[in-house]
């Protein structure tokens, strides 16, 4: 790792921002570039700030940070992201890879976890930290992620999921992403029709399951 890396940091929680950010000043090594409050933010901050590397929440209202690092990575694959996530689960960990992330932390781990993540995905490594299922077998885990079945849903439509599933109506829906009623309600359809669940409830679950929303809400 030569010369300083560009962070973004990606986090709704203001305190946890802030935490982090007192962490990050100290390393000689780390410029932080930019600071996110969501998704959405995390994306076009990414684009305007030219991160090296983003430190990004996996659940964020809106836009979570699965799919905001999807298009991080899509926009710019030399982009490198370390997600942080409340659960340590085998299926978290794989989620985060299979969205483009190289490095994946268990909030509440130590801070010389997460500069060992940062060190080592700022160096071109894949880091799981050891609080997380599976962490001691990276190509086991970059493989699973690799031969993922694909998602039966397009990124327009795991979006709205995430939005219904969050307790918005489509009206709420249609007005944040600027379209119709008419064109939330008709992605709503076809989201049921791909998944095959026509109830709003298993629509959540599957939410759930897909790290669209947190156990929970």
């Amino acid at each position: 790792m030569n010369g300083s890396v560009r962070v973004l940091l990606a986090d709704d929680h203001a305190l946890m921002r802030a935490g982090m950010r007192a962490l990050l000043q100290r390393l000689d090594w780390v410029e932080i570039v930019g600071e996110a409050a969501d998704g959405r933010e995390a994306v076009e901050l990414a684009r305007r700030c030219t991160p090296g590397l983003v430190l990004m929440d996996i659940s964020m209202p809106g836009l979570n940070g699965l799919e905001a690092t999807a298009r991080i990575r899509k926009a710019n694959p030399q982009v490198r992201v370390v997600v942080l996530s409340m659960y340590g689960t085998r299926e978290y960990v794989l989620k985060a890879l299979r969205a483009g992330a190289t490095g994946f932390v268990v909030k509440g781990g130590s801070t010389a976890e997460l500069e060992l993540a940062l060190r080592s995905v700022a160096s071109g490594g894949l880091f799981v930290g050891p609080s997380a299922e599976g962490a001691g077998d990276h190509l086991q885990l970059a493989t699973a992620a690799e031969c993922a079945p694909a998602d039966p849903l397009t990124p327009r439509q795991r979006e709205i999921l995430q939005l219904l599933a969050e307790g918005k109506s489509a009206k709420q829906v249609a007005r944040a992403l600027n379209l119709s009623v008419k064109t939330i309600e008709s992605h709503r359809a076809a989201i049921a029709e791909r998944l095959g669940i026509h109830d709003f409830a298993g629509l959540v679950r599957y939410a759930i399951r897909a790290g669209l929303v947190p156990p929970g809400g």
